[in-house]
């Protein structure tokens, strides 16, 4: 009962500290569930970004769901999941009410400016962090090993995705389908 009561607060945390939404939260929960209380590998949590991707739903609650259901299982999801979303549905609250006062301020869109440039790092930094991991099995990077401990394998299956994506414009759920399908061939068999 103890780590559901301490999920709660680890994502009430996320929850209250993120701003920007499902890929800028991933840092922040990989911080906490990964490296400071080792609940969950980087691999199992980088498992756990993808199945959050592929299910319906908003990513940061997908992820809390499913990192919540890996630690303490149905009541660790609860929690994990009511952890994330409290502080956001409280602070929209909020903000709604401050927006639809403050609508014309000047400051205020300024404000959000400097919001959406954070937000855009932290993107940018989660996506850094799961290709690292995709690529190099871990979040380190180190310049003397760029070419020795990179996986082909991954890099050719991203090339070939990337491809598709871009240039036949494939189907994202396509695109997911293939990969799987890759991945099982090329890591199982």
């Amino acid at each position: 009962m103890n780590n559901i009561w301490r999920l709660f607060f680890i994502f009430f945390k996320i929850g209250l500290l993120s701003i920007g939404g499902g890929y800028a939260i991933i840092p922040l929960i990989q911080e906490q569930v990964v490296e400071n209380t080792g609940w969950i590998s980087g691999k199992a949590f980088t498992d756990i970004i993808t199945i959050s991707q592929m299910t319906p739903g908003p990513l940061a609650v997908n992820t809390s769901t499913f990192v919540g259901l890996q630690i303490g299982g149905i009541p660790g999801a609860i929690a994990a999941t009511l952890g994330c979303i409290f502080c956001g549905v409280v602070i929209s609250l909020f903000l709604y009410n401050f927006f639809q006062t403050h609508q014309n301020s000047a400051y205020v869109l300024e404000v959000l400016n400097g919001l959406k440039s954070a937000s855009l790092g932290l993107i940018i930094s989660a996506a850094f962090t799961i290709i690292l991991i995709a690529l190099y099995g871990n979040k380190t990077f180190e310049a003397g090993t760029l070419f020795t401990t990179l996986n082909r394998t991954a890099l050719f299956i991203f090339f070939c995705m990337l491809l598709l994506l871009r240039k036949r414009k494939t189907n994202p759920i396509i695109i997911i389908l293939l990969s799987g399908i890759a991945g099982f061939i090329f890591y199982l068999s």
